[in-house]
């Protein structure tokens, strides 16, 4: 990823200045910097005045990089506050013991991340709607936000489709909407089907069509949080309208075969395109990519007996930066930078990245394992999503930093 020399060089001296006078700063003045080098980091927008030779600035995150430190404030909230916390990712509830997963923060190296203010979130999207766009970990996401923000105020339940995948909860006193829409892989899919028509678990997708469950009301979105990783992980024919691109994981002769950071890289690639080039679209559409959030199954997968029994972080020797989460993650976010690097296009929406797979792969201890009280899948575990409260909501501090940078 490449960046003005100038804009480098300022970048630096900062970080330079924070080690040599670390010892010096007061806490305000730590958290301050940190949501500026967050800002450089995390935010990618275009025409910036610092910048006269591209449209977009794209620099490498900086908050994903640091540790997960000990914390006895904890959460703002409980398995018993949040009164619209999901049954499935309340772990306390069904039967879970420890209780030192809740009471970590993630400190980045050289600053301060400050904790989240739901006062202070409400107030900067007020008047404003925002999405959460993908599959069932963006909904967990929204659930843990939604429990955050309800500290502030009880929002209400408006509507929910008769999948309960899709939800919006509404705030009134600052006209502020929330929202999921829940699609499997953002773009155009079908599942093939045997003689029963029973799904085969076998997928075809088409790159140059949109996933009309959600991309239909992009138009009235003013936020939107676009992510989907997890439905990648199967067999899947990738298809560019009449041209079959390659398939991940099917031993078919004769056709390309493809890994998941290179089917992530098609897939986004079209996505990020297409928000880019949405004429419908409010003209200062804010897109917030997610990056990958990774699974923690031991001892094998989540249909042959895989868990995820640990009860405490990982620290950064622990973690395997080579992984498959990561070359996901850095293919996410070239396919953003690819897009936003574009001349022609004119338009105010703006990109940013909300980088969490290097962050979470230090929480093995953050997961429902079997305290997730599934009725209909007695004996797996859940190692994908996040128990509320728990580490996810810390994902909600980084949203929160990069839309104060958009004040």
């Amino acid at each position: 990823m490449k960046s003005s020399s100038i804009f480098r060089e300022s970048s630096e001296k900062t970080e330079r200045w924070m080690v040599t006078n670390k010892g010096r700063l007061s806490p305000f003045l730590l958290s301050s910097l940190c949501i500026t080098l967050f800002f450089t980091g995390f935010f990618v927008y275009h025409q910036n005045p610092l910048i006269s030779d591209q449209n977009f600035l794209t620099l490498q995150p900086q908050i994903g990089k640091g540790h997960w430190v000990p914390d006895k404030r904890g959460s703002l909230y409980t398995n018993s506050s949040c009164s619209t916390l999901p049954d499935s990712k309340n772990c306390i509830k069904h039967g879970r013991l420890d209780r030192d997963f809740l009471f970590w923060r993630w400190k980045p190296d050289g600053c301060d991340l400050p904790r989240f203010n739901p006062k202070a979130f409400l107030g900067m999207v007020r008047g404003k709607k925002m999405s959460f766009i993908g599959d069932s970990v963006a909904r967990n996401h929204m659930e843990s936000l939604l429990c955050l923000l309800s500290m502030e105020e009880t929002p209400k339940d408006i509507y929910k489709d008769g999948e309960d995948r899709n939800r919006i909860w509404y705030f009134p006193n600052h006209d502020f909407t929330l929202s999921t829409s829940w699609t499997k892989f953002l773009v155009e899919e079908s599942e093939r089907v045997d003689g029963n028509k029973t799904g085969t678990g076998l997928f075809d997708i088409d790159i140059s069509k949109m996933d009309e469950g959600w991309y239909k009301g992009l138009p009235n979105t003013d936020i939107a949080i676009v992510s989907a990783a997890h439905w990648f992980f199967r067999p899947i024919f990738i298809h560019r309208g009449d041209e079959t691109l390659g398939c991940i994981y099917c031993n078919v002769p004769n056709m390309t075969q493809l890994s998941p950071d290179q089917g992530f890289k098609l897939v986004y690639a079209s996505v990020f395109k297409h928000i880019n080039e949405c004429e419908n679209c409010k003209k200062d559409l804010v897109t917030v990519m997610r990056t990958i959030s990774p699974a923690h199954f031991e001892n094998g997968a989540w249909d042959t007996g895989g868990s995820c029994r640990r009860t405490s972080p990982f620290g950064v020797n622990q973690i395997d930066l080579q992984s498959t989460e990561m070359k996901i993650r850095t293919s996410q976010i070239e396919q953003l930078e690819v897009v936003t690097k574009q001349d022609h296009h004119k338009g105010k929406k703006k990109f940013g990245v909300l980088d969490v797979t290097r962050v979470m792969l230090m929480r093995p201890d953050g997961h429902p394992n079997s305290h997730w009280g599934n009725k209909w899948m007695k004996g797996y575990n859940d190692c994908v999503h996040w128990c509320l409260p728990g580490p996810i909501d810390t994902w909600s501090e980084f949203l929160m930093a990069i839309l104060r940078q958009l004040r």
